[in-house]
């Protein structure tokens, strides 16, 4: 298993007393060790992409279709591999682990796809003669960093649409899960991918991102992960008016009405937060729910909340497992009873044990209160109440965050509404917030980001339109 920095092709080599251990985040133990890289090793990786940038861009599109196909059969393969690898680096449950990997696969063939749809246009002109066109070409090197909570994923959804668009490569994986970029290295290795075209990196955060904003022959950086370092991202590249893909924090609504069916609502509400322990942009994380069916609703979830097996996340019955780092539970605790103290009422959960937090249901939380605004990134329900469909809009928009919502009811009008009226990137009606798939535009509004994630949206995000003319004939001048 590749431990060093993939740049050109191949791994560096580093003597023993280079490497870091890697901890599980579930017992807290070291089971591997790793090099992290120093800004010296991400300027080579920008070489190496921007050498191997024209004949890569040069390829047809059926070879570079083919190559991610070939990836996405390497992927399935190495299935047994990466499933232990999100388990022991990225604390996935087993659920979560067995399902990430084949959706990952499926993603990359449709976005292999997408190597044969770059489309251009044909536009009339006012000129005699003159064929008017708009073409897309490959911007060069693309770099990404992608974060913990979905490493494959939201990695592949970087690294293949690039490549599909003619792009090489550049992948900063998180800090917390940088084995598992490795290891699609080494997939995309077996593929068949040229050297340079893809080069993984991990490394110091900070250290790694100020050589890709330095460096001009970077063109695009496409970020997932909190508001806070994307804010950083979008400030530096500004600066050097670098373009930017960025996938920031959410704060979820999902809306319960009063027609919606309740035991759906519970279930819908459960997975939609409860799913990898809370750990995802998406999680509808606030829930609120119309005031005649407030506690009826409130008494089936908290039922089902409190038969969520929390624990062994190799354990297939395993719901909740362990948060990615050790500051994550003190954290989540200090808002819940902040909460608490403020007037919002603890059903169940509000306790952890090592890194583990236990589903957590807090009801009567208002705007003024953390567990309402902030993105906990944990198991943690804020469920408020609305008077009415109009108050609980109100209350879904109340938030800096924008990313994505859910609506569960059964009145098209008012559905139609919400769709329409929710300030989010995405609104899914009777349905969770957490969905994704490889041909839809992904992302958010407000402070959950800018520019949109899959299908011809990415295309889109990693090229650049060129007008080109062709004159028929000789065009007249008045001079």
């Amino acid at each position: 298993m590749f431990s060093t920095p993939y740049i050109a092709g191949k791994t560096i080599d580093v003597p023993p007393s280079a490497l870091s251990e890697v901890f599980n985040p579930a017992n807290q133990r070291p089971f591997a060790r790793i090099f992290m890289a120093k800004a010296e090793h991400m300027r080579a990786a920008i070489d190496a992409a921007d050498a191997a940038k024209a004949s890569w861009a040069a390829a047809p599109p059926a070879e570079r279709e083919r190559i991610l196909h070939r990836a996405a059969d390497e992927l399935e393969k190495a299935t047994p591999e990466l499933v232990e690898l999100l388990i022991a680096e990225g604390g996935s449950t087993f659920g979560k682990a067995h399902f990430e990997v084949p959706f990952a696969a499926n993603m990359v063939r449709s976005i292999a796809g997408e190597a044969r749809r770059i489309h251009g246009d044909v536009m009339a002109s006012d000129v005699p003669g003159l064929i008017s066109l708009a073409i897309r070409r490959p911007l060069g090197v693309v770099a990404g960093i992608s974060p913990f909570n979905f490493p494959i994923v939201l990695s592949l959804k970087k690294v293949a649409f690039a490549l599909a668009a003619g792009n090489t490569f550049v992948l900063k994986p998180s800090e917390e899960t940088s084995l598992i970029g490795l290891k699609l290295a080494e997939v995309f290795e077996r593929a068949g991918v040229p050297a340079g075209v893809l080069n993984v990196v991990p490394g110091d955060g900070a250290t790694m991102a100020q050589v890709l904003y330095d460096d001009p022959r970077v063109k695009l950086i496409s970020f997932t992960g909190s508001t806070k370092v994307g804010r950083t991202i979008a400030t530096e590249c500004a600066k050097r008016g670098k373009r930017v893909v960025l996938e920031m924090g959410g704060k979820s609504p999902l809306v319960v009405l009063r027609d919606a069916d309740l035991d759906y609502a519970v279930d819908t509400a459960c997975f939609g937060l409860f799913i990898h322990q809370g750990q995802i942009c998406m999680a509808g994380s606030r829930i609120i729910v119309e005031a005649p069916v407030y506690e009826e609703f409130l008494n089936r979830f908290v039922a089902k909340a409190q038969t969520l097996q929390v624990g062994d996340p190799r354990d297939p019955h395993t719901v909740i497992g362990p948060l990615i780092r050790s500051s994550q539970c003190p954290m989540i605790d200090k808002k819940v009873k902040d909460a608490v103290t403020a007037g919002a009422r603890l059903l169940c959960g509000g306790k952890y044990e090592g890194n583990f937090y236990h589903p957590t249901v807090v009801a009567d939380v208002t705007p003024q209160m953390a567990a309402f605004r902030d993105e906990l990134f944990g198991p943690v329900a804020a469920v408020s109440k609305a008077n009415d469909a109009d108050h609980a809009l109100a209350l879904a928009n109340s938030s800096t965050y924008g990313l994505s919502s859910a609506v569960l009811t059964n009145n098209m009008q008012l559905a139609m509404k919400f769709a329409l009226e929710l300030e989010a990137g995405m609104v899914h009606l009777n349905g969770p917030t957490v969905h994704d798939e490889a041909n839809v535009p992904f992302g958010g509004v407000k402070d959950s980001g800018m520019g949109r994630e899959g299908g011809r949206w990415s295309i889109e995000e990693m090229t650049e339109v060129k007008w080109v003319t062709i004159q028929l004939g000789q065009r007249p001048y008045p001079f």
